[in-house]
C-alpha cells in the first residue's frame, strides 16, 4: 500500500485580487512581489505559476505564508522559459509531416505538406539557425507557408512559469507571498529645466522613465523606485533582453504624484497611483515639479589645460603648465533646499536647459548629468562654453634656482566680454608645482578654493578687457 503522505497533487497558483508590486533599482534589476492562492492536500502537491518574468533570478525566489501559520516545505523548483513560439513548435515536430497554409497574390490560397527535417530553434545550443523543410521530396531552406500545428501537448507552455513540488503536513489554503529578484526592469530620471532669458530663475518639471524588457507585463501595479548605489552582482543577460518628491508649486487638494522618505542608506520613491508597465513598454510619469527656483548662471575661465594630478614631479619642468586654451565655460548652480523651493533628496539623472526666447519660444541651451543628491546640497552643472567671452592665458616670467629650492613664475590672464551686459568671470588658477606656495605680487584679490587651487573674481564691463596678473614663489 502507497504511503498517502506522498500522494501526488497538482495545483495551479491563481493571483489574488490584490496588485503586484514593484520595487525597481536604477541598475537594471528589480524586485517583484505577488500575492498567490495556495490550496495544498497533504502530501506532496506539484504547483505552477505562469507570471513570472523571462529574466528571472530563480534562486532569488521566496515563497511564504505571511501569516507562519502554513507547515509546508519546497522539496523541488523549476524554471522553464520556453514559452510557445513558431520556433519552439517546429523543434516539437522535428521528423514529422505538417501542413502549410501559402497565400500568394493572384492565385488561389492552397495547402502544402513539408517535412520538418530541421526546426532551426536553438541548433546545436548555438542559437536560431535557417530550417531544412522536405516539400516534395526536395530540400529547401525556408518554410513553404504558414505552420498549422497539432495541438499543444502537456509539456508546452505559454508563459515563462515555476513549478514548485512542495511536501505539505496537511490540507491547508492560504494567500502566499511570492517574491523574486528578476533584471530587465530599470527606471530614470530626467529633469526639464526652463530659464527665463534674462534672471536666475528656473523651473524645474521632473520625469520619471520606466523601461520593461522583463518579457512580463505588469497591470495595475504599486511601484516603488529605490534610489542610491546598491551593490548588486550583474550577471550577464541574454542578448535578446539587453536593450522626488513633491508635487511643488501645485493646489494643495491635489495628491502627491511621489513621496519620498529615507530608507536604510538609500532614498525610497513611492509612485502615487498604480502604474501598468507592459513588456517592451516605457512610460514616463510626472514626479517633481518646481518654481522660481534661484539658479544663477556662473562664468569660469581655467585656462591651463593639464593634469593636475602629479603633484610636485614637475618642479624643474620650465614648461609645465604653459599650454592654455580660450573657452570660457557656463554653468548654473543652484542649492537643493526648501528655501530654494526643493530640499528632497534627488535621483541621479539627466539635466536639460531650456531658455525662453523674445518671442516665447523655448531653446535648448546645453544638459549634464547629476549624481545622487542630498538636501541641502548646491548642484553645479557644466552646459558649455559661452560664445561671446573669451580668456587667454600666458607666462611672462620663469625663473628657478634648484640649489636654492625655489621657482618664481608669472601669469597674465586677460578676459574680454562681448556681451552687452556686465559679467563676473571666475579665473581659476593651479599652484601645481610644489605643496609651498605664496603669492608674492597680484593685481586682485583670490580666495583659496583647496591646497593648490585659488580663484579670482573678475567683473567686467561691456565690450571690456580686463588683465589679471600674479606672480607665485614656491618653496622646496
Amino acid at each position: 500500500m502507497k504511503n498517502p503522505n506522498f500522494l501526488l497533487l497538482a495545483v495551479t497558483l491563481l493571483p489574488v485580487a490584490a496588485e503586484p508590486s514593484l520595487t525597481i533599482y536604477n541598475q537594471n534589476f528589480a524586485v517583484v512581489r505577488d500575492s498567490v492562492t495556495l490550496d495544498l492536500k497533504a502530501g506532496v502537491n506539484e504547483a505552477l505559476f505562469s507570471g513570472m518574468t523571462a529574466v528571472a533570478e530563480t534562486d532569488s525566489v521566496i515563497l511564504r505564508d505571511p501569516a507562519g501559520k502554513a507547515n509546508f516545505q519546497i522539496l523541488e523548483q523549476a524554471y522553464r522559459n520556453d514559452p510557445v513560439s513558431v520556433g519552439l513548435m517546429l523543434q516539437l515536430n522535428e521528423g514529422k509531416a505538417i501542413d502549410f497554409f501559402v497565400h500568394e497574390a493572384n492565385k488561389p490560397d492552397r495547402t502544402v505538406q513539408g517535412k520538418i527535417i530541421r526546426s532551426g530553434y536553438g541548433s546545436g545550443g548555438r542559437g536560431a539557425t535557417q530550417p531544412i523543410i522536405e516539400v516534395d521530396k526536395k530540400l529547401q531552406f525556408s518554410l513553404p507557408g504558414e505552420p498549422v500545428f497539432p495541438a499543444l501537448g502537456d509539456d508546452t507552455i505559454l508563459n515563462p512559469t515555476l513549478t514548485w513540488t512542495i511536501n505539505a503536513a496537511e490540507a491547508t489554503k492560504f494567500d502566499a507571498e511570492l517574491a523574486y529578484v528578476t533584471g530587465g526592469l530599470t527606471w530614470q530620471s530626467d529633469y526639464n529645466i526652463v530659464a527665463a532669458e534674462k534672471g536666475d530663475d528656473i523651473d524645474i518639471v521632473g520625469w520619471v522613465t520606466f523601461n520593461n524588457q522583463s518579457g512580463t507585463a505588469f497591470k495595475q501595479a504599486k511601484v516603488k523606485l529605490m534610489a542610491g548605489d546598491v551593490n548588486k552582482v550583474q550577471t550577464p543577460q541574454p542578448a535578446a533582453m539587453g536593450r522626488a518628491m513633491k508635487a511643488m508649486a501645485m493646489d494643495a487638494s491635489m495628491p502627491e504624484a511621489v513621496s519620498e522618505k529615507a530608507f536604510d542608506e538609500f532614498h525610497l520613491y513611492t509612485i502615487g497611483r498604480p502604474v501598468t508597465l507592459r513588456d517592451h513598454e516605457t512610460k514616463q510619469v510626472e514626479f517633481v515639479r518646481g518654481t522660481s527656483v534661484k539658479a544663477p548662471k556662473i562664468f569660469v575661465y581655467d585656462g591651463a589645460t593639464m593634469n593636475y594630478g602629479a603633484w610636485n614631479y614637475f618642479r624643474g619642468e620650465g614648461e609645465y603648465g604653459v599650454q592654455t586654451n580660450k573657452k570660457v565655460w557656463v554653468l548654473r548652480e543652484f542649492k537643493n533646499s526648501k528655501e530654494n523651493n526643493l530640499g528632497m533628496a534627488l535621483p541621479k539623472g539627466r539635466l536639460r536647459f531650456y531658455s525662453r526666447d523674445d518671442d516665447g519660444s523655448l531653446q535648448f541651451t546645453g544638459e549634464n548629468n547629476i549624481d545622487h543628491t542630498a538636501k541641502d546640497e548646491t548642484i553645479r552643472v557644466y552646459l558649455g562654453n559661452s560664445f561671446d567671452l573669451v580668456g587667454e592665458r600666458r607666462r611672462t616670467a620663469y625663473k628657478a634656482e634648484s640649489a636654492n629650492s625655489w621657482l618664481n613664475e608669472t601669469y597674465e590672464i586677460k578676459l574680454r566680454n562681448h556681451k552687452k551686459e556686465a559679467v563676473e568671470i571666475r579665473v581659476v588658477e593651479h599652484m601645481s608645482r610644489f605643496d609651498n606656495w605664496e603669492l608674492k605680487q597680484k593685481s586682485d584679490d583670490f580666495r583659496k578654493l583647496d591646497s593648490h587651487t585659488i580663484e579670482f573674481p573678475v567683473r567686467i564691463k561691456p565690450d571690456e578687457e580686463k588683465i589679471i596678473t600674479y606672480q607665485v614663489h614656491y618653496t622646496w
